[in-house]
C-alpha cells in the first residue's frame, strides 16, 4: 500500500501503513524536514509503534497461563499492515486487529489504532486501544520518533539540546548486554532542566528514564530558532537514545518498559503491564509542535 499524506497550511505528514510510521513532518513553508530519514547505514526506521511490548523481553519470551510465548524486541506491530479506517485531508486513522498470526505469539484480542491529526504548527498522535474479548488484555505501547538532528544542515549535532519542561534529576537506569534494565539507576544530573547531545551519550545505548516531572521536552539550539516541542502526557517512562554516530534523537514516550534483569517473565507481573478490562479502551498521545 502506498503512503498516507496528510496536510493543513503548515504542515505535511507521510506516514507509512506498514507499522503506520510516520516517515516525514515537513514545514510547508521552508520545507525543513524533521524526521530520520531512516537512513539503513544507521537505522532504517523513524517512527516505530511499539505494540504489545515495549523494549526487549529475557531471552525473547514471556509466560502467561503457564504457557510461553516468544515475541520479538518492541513487539510485533511495527512490522505489519495497518487499514486505513478514515481519512481526511489533515487526519487519518490506521487500525490493526488481532489475527492468526498475532495469536501464536500473543494469545489477545485487540484493536490498535493509530490517529494522526494536524493542528496549526501541530502534529498530535493518539494511540487507542480496545479490549473486544471477555478476559483482561495485557499489553504496553510506546513511541520511539527519530527526530533530524541538527534540524539545520549547518548546525553541528552538538549544537543542540533537550529542554525539560521541570527541572530534573536525571537518573537513567541502565540496560546490560542482553537490554535487560538494571536494578539500580545512575545519575546523570541534578536539578536541571537541560540535557546537552553528543553523539557519546548514546554509546551505551539508550536514556531510560522513570518517572520523570517534565510531561513536555523541546529539541532546541542557542544557534537558531527552529526547534521541535513534545508534549507526551501520563507516559510513566522516557526513552532518549540515538544510534552509534548518527545524526538523529529519539524522544521516546513508553507505557511500558523493557524485561528487568532479575524477571520472572510472567507476562501479568511484568513492570509497565497494562490490564485492560473486558470492552475497555485505554488511550494516551502525544504531540509535535514545530517552528
Amino acid at each position: 500500500m502506498s503512503n498516507i499524506v496528510i496536510e493543513n497550511e503548515n504542515l505535511r505528514a507521510t506516514i507509512n501503513p506498514l507499522g503506520a510510521e510516520l516517515v516525514s513532518l515537513l514545514k510547508l513553508d521552508d520545507h525543513t524536514e524533521y524526521m530520520w530519514d531512516a537512513n539503513p547505514a544507521f537505522w532504517g526506521k523513524t517512527s516505530p509503534v511499539l505494540f504489545p511490548i515495549v523494549g526487549g523481553l529475557k531471552n525473547d519470551t514471556y509466560f502467561y497461563q503457564g504457557k510461553e510465548y516468544k515475541l520479538p524486541r518492541h513487539g510485533f506491530a511495527r512490522t505489519m499492515n495497518f487499514e486505513v479506517e478514515s481519512q481526511t485531508q489533515n487526519s487519518v486513522v490506521f487500525l490493526l486487529k488481532n489475527n492468526p498470526e498475532t495469536e501464536k505469539v500473543y494469545p489477545f484480542a485487540f484493536e490498535l489504532r493509530l490517529a494522526y491529526t494536524l493542528i496549526a504548527n501541530k502534529l498530535e498522535l493518539k494511540y487507542q486501544i480496545t479490549n473486544p474479548d471477555s478476559k483482561a488484555l495485557l499489553f504496553s505501547i510506546g513511541g520511539h520518533p527519530a527526530f533530524k538532528c541538527p534540524i539545520e544542515n549547518a548546525l553541528n549535532y552538538e549544537d543542540y539540546f533537550l529542554e525539560f519542561h521541570e527541572n530534573e534529576d536525571l537518573k537513567r537506569w541502565p540496560l546490560n548486554s542482553a537490554d535487560l534494565v538494571l536494578n539500580e539507576p545512575l545519575e546523570i544530573s541534578k536539578n536541571t532542566n537541560k540535557l546537552l547531545l553528543t553523539k557519546e551519550l548514546f554509546h551505551q545505548d539508550a536514556l531510560v528514564f522513570k518517572h520523570l516531572k517534565s510531561d513536555c521536552v523541546t529539541l532546541k539550539s542557542k544557534k537558531n530558532l527552529k526547534q521541535l516541542k513534545f508534549e507526551f502526557k501520563n507516559f510513566p517512562y522516557l526513552g532518549i537514545w540515538a544510534a552509534k554516530d548518527a545524526d538523529f534523537v529519539c524522544i521516546e514516550p513508553w507505557c511500558g518498559i523493557a524485561d528487568s534483569a532479575d524477571t520472572n517473565q510472567n507476562l501479568k507481573t511484568k513492570e509497565g503491564i497494562i490490564s485492560l478490562e473486558s470492552k475497555g479502551v485505554f488511550e494516551r498521545g502525544f504531540s509535535l509542535e514545530i517552528s
